[in-house]
């Protein structure tokens, strides 16, 4: 499946919802492109296997950054499934093709 493009991403996070955006590049089974919000954007980086995807992107935060690291799987024009929160905490994720 084409994962290509851009996504609008929603993470539940224990402070409640947090939309975010990624770009999506893969060639092969690598995955690479950009995620952010309103501070910006930074790159991503990770992995295709099948429907399986994962990627993380280190993002700046008020007590400073962040590496998010996000597991899912797609099933069309969609993906959901968790995200870790650097060492704070975890939470799921849900994206939609733009």
């Amino acid at each position: 499946m084409a994962i290509d493009g851009n996504w609008n991403v929603t993470m539940q996070s224990p402070m409640g919802p947090r939309p975010g955006k990624a770009d999506f590049k893969s060639t092969g089974n690598d995955l690479s492109g950009t995620f952010g919000g309103d501070a910006g954007a930074v790159p991503l980086t990770g992995t295709l296997d099948g429907n399986d995807v994962k990627w993380s992107a280190t993002v700046p935060g008020p007590m400073g950054e962040m590496n998010l690291q996000f597991s899912g799987a797609m099933d069309g024009d969609n993906i959901s499934g968790s995200v870790q929160f650097g060492a704070l905490a975890s939470g799921t994720f849900t994206a939609v093709r733009a």
